[in-house]
Parts: C-alpha cells; sequence; structure tokens
C-alpha cells in the first residue's frame, strides 16, 4: 500500500474512476429516459458523435457483434502512452510497436516534422482528453483529444489485434 503523496495519487485514481463509473451510468440514464446523443455531447462540452463513441454501444450492423468490445482490450492506455511519447517527443519509442508497414513508411524524422507543422499551426500542447476507442473489423481504434494554445487536434491510433499500430493520423477533432 502506498504512502505519502502515492497514497494521494492512489486515492484520486480511485475517485476518478468512481466518477468514471457514475458519469457512464448517468448517460446511460439519460439515454434511456430519451435524451439525445446531441443533448449529452453538449452537456459534455463534446460533439454528439464523441460522446457516441466515447459511452455508446455501437453494433455491427452485418454481424450484430458488439463494437465497444475491443479487439485489444488495452488499445486505450496504450494509446495514452503513445501520444505520451509523442508529446515528449520520443520518437524512437513512438515507433516501438508500429507494424512493418508503419515502420517502413514512417521514420523518426517523419514523426519530427509532423509534430512540428501540429506545433505551428496550434502551438504549444497543454493538456490530453478522454480517449474514446472502438473496434472495428481485426482494429482497435483510439481517438485521443489533445487541446493546445489555439486549437484542438485528435490523435488517431489504429491497433491491430497483436498491438502493433497499423495506423497513426493527428488530425482537427470532428465537427460531430
Amino acid at each position: 500500500m502506498p504512502h505519502g503523496p502515492l497514497a494521494a495519487v492512489s486515492e484520486a485514481l480511485r475517485r476518478v474512476r468512481d466518477a468514471e463509473t457514475t458519469l457512464r451510468d448517468a448517460v446511460e440514464a439519460a439515454r434511456e429516459a430519451g435524451h439525445t446523443w446531441q443533448e449529452i455531447g453538449d452537456l459534455l462540452g463534446t460533439s454528439r458523435q464523441a460522446a457516441f463513441q466515447r459511452f455508446g454501444r455501437p453494433t455491427d450492423p452485418t454481424t450484430g457483434a458488439s463494437l465497444a468490445e475491443l479487439k485489444l482490450p488495452d488499445a486505450v492506455q496504450r494509446a495514452e502512452a503513445l501520444v505520451a511519447e509523442i508529446v515528449e517527443c520520443r520518437w524512437h519509442e513512438v515507433r516501438r510497436d508500429f507494424d512493418e508497414p508503419m515502420r517502413d513508411a514512417v521514420d523518426e524524422e517523419k514523426l519530427r516534422v509532423a509534430w512540428a507543422q501540429v506545433a505551428g499551426s496550434v502551438g504549444g500542447y497543454e493538456r490530453m482528453g478522454q480517449p474514446y476507442a472502438w473496434s472495428a473489423g481485426e482494429y482497435t481504434l483510439v481517438h485521443v483529444p489533445l487541446a493546445f494554445e489555439a486549437g484542438e487536434r485528435t490523435v488517431q491510433v489504429t491497433y491491430r489485434e497483436n498491438g502493433q499500430v497499423a495506423g497513426l493520423l493527428i488530425q482537427p477533432p470532428d465537427p460531430g
């Protein structure tokens, strides 16, 4: 059991997880009461699409299988760590889990240039938002919202079932 500052971190994490559970339950209750994703998104300060992707329970229209059941269950945590490496400009670590086509297509210099272009268009990094994930076919996709001095961007990381990164995209957020 941690003591001192680590105990405070542990307690704060417990509270965040409790709050996430409470929020998820509240969103489900709002949907059951007939409220729209637009209303929920407005209240959360996000788009209806982002609210749905974070809290919805989409199903594959062809198979009926849940898209919320992630092919890679720890994809969100993996994406948060990857984005932290991008923010810290640790390009070698960013490429660590790239699959072969990604490694061939994206070297450390391309990552550096892309991140510099982001900074040039929206300023310095400020914080990471709440990521959300879903599965599509054999892939798990994670959107990680980022706030900068003068705008927002979303990092989309596409994972294979084995945890390798098959895609990485930094783009403006969906207008939703």
